[in-house]
């Protein structure tokens, strides 16, 4: 075979293997999949949480009591003659309300009358005689003994127009508390006896009560540990106090609606109750139209403070971990989603009040909490002019 030949066959071997590994390497190149793309951050939406000026309030029960309380009680014993008023109607001052049968005190006053008359005559005999015996002793006439016997009967009889007169004023007294009077005005309740009952004075027998609702008092339970928090708080300037004069109660009826008229608070037992472990805070309300009425329970709102520089996180953004603490997922600087653990206090409107767990300036997600994780990155857009807490003007002391 001649060489011309020779190199032809060689070279087309060799184009023959270039092609050959040319289409296995595009073939291979072709099975290999190719690298998706990154996935786009998800969009989350957070407000900047800032210290805000609000009322420390706090929500307890409480219960009315009437702002006067009088129990009508028999003074002198008999027979109750007459019922004199309407139940449940308003009394006056001085109303009489009974009649209780005055006759034998009406002959207990004519007979102390008479005996202070008995003992006026005697007393003006005594007095006759002691001056009489004044002239005889200056004449040696009487003795002396007999001067001073006279002189100790006319005081004797003068103590005895005393002690008549003391009769006399008693018996008047016992014959006036038979008109059984209101001692307060107010409204009355259920008459305790009938007509022709029999009352004592010595069992003091309950007739009927009188109670002034025109105001009430309302008695709230606080416990000591929310009064000592509180105290702390002042303390330590995260709580302005508004002084007693400033201290706001407002009340919720049991169905719900709220009373229009607002409270003024009065005073703060300094006793614990040892049964509850609480001490009784007590406000005045006007009450022109009855609608409190004694006994009933009410739920009240004490505004106590001022916190200049409280933390709100809206309730969406607070959740629960598996051993029930609250946490709160914030996004960093980076754009990085963080675990915050938080200590929170009281409610606020529809935010919770935050301790510790965040500070200011600190980026809350608030939308697409679902899709963000602890590390993980986010495109975060601020939603602080839909979803900001609200927070009304507080209250100056």
């Amino acid at each position: 075979m001649s060489e011309r030949p020779l190199t032809f066959l060689k070279a087309f071997c060799r184009n023959a293997i270039c092609v050959g590994g040319l289409t296995v390497f595009l073939l291979a190149s072709c099975d290999k999949p190719a690298t998706p793309p990154s996935p786009a951050p998800p969009e989350i939406g957070f407000v900047t949480l800032a210290p805000s000026p609000i009322g420390v309030t706090t929500d307890l029960p409480g219960r009315v009591n009437p702002f006067l309380v009088a129990e009508v009680r028999a003074r002198v014993d008999g027979i109750v003659l007459k019922r004199l008023f309407t139940e449940g109607a308003d009394v006056s001052e001085g109303e009489v309300l009974f009649q209780i049968d005055a006759a034998p005190y009406q002959a207990m006053l004519d007979a102390a009358l008479a005996a202070l008359e008995k003992a006026k005559a005697a007393a003006s005999s005594a007095q006759a005689q002691a001056a009489r015996f004044k002239v005889l002793v200056a004449a040696n006439a009487v003795s002396k003994q007999d001067y001073v016997n006279a002189v100790a009967s006319a005081a004797q009889a003068n103590a005895e127009i005393a002690a008549a007169k003391a009769q006399v004023e008693t018996a008047r007294i016992n014959l006036g508390y038979t008109e059984v009077r209101a001692p307060i005005a107010g409204r009355i309740g259920l008459a305790n006896v009938t007509v022709g009952g029999y009352v004592q004075a010595n069992t003091a027998t309950l007739m009927a009560t009188i109670q002034q609702v025109d105001k009430v008092y309302v008695n709230i339970a606080q416990s000591v540990s929310d009064l000592l928090r509180l105290r702390h708080e002042a303390a330590t300037g995260q709580v302005a106090m508004t002084g007693p004069d400033g201290v706001r109660v407002t009340l919720a009826l049991d169905d719900g609606s709220t009373y229009p008229l607002g409270g003024q608070f009065q005073f703060s037992d300094i006793t614990v109750d040892q049964g509850t472990g609480s001490v009784t805070l007590r406000a005045v309300y006007p009450n022109p139209d009855h609608l409190l009425l004694p006994g009933m329970f009410v739920h009240t709102k004490l505004v106590e403070g001022i916190s200049q520089n409280a933390l709100l996180v809206p309730e969406i953004a607070v959740t629960h971990d598996a051993k029930g603490d609250p946490t709160t997922l914030i996004v960093t600087a980076d754009n990085k989603v963080e675990l915050r653990k938080l200590v929170t206090g009281q409610t606020y409107g529809a935010n919770w009040i935050v301790d510790s767990g965040v500070a200011s300036g600190d980026r809350v997600i608030v939308r697409g909490i679902q899709f963000a994780r602890p590390g993980m990155m986010v495109k975060p857009v601020d939603d602080s002019a839909t979803t900001a807490p609200s927070v009304p003007p507080a209250s100056k002391p």
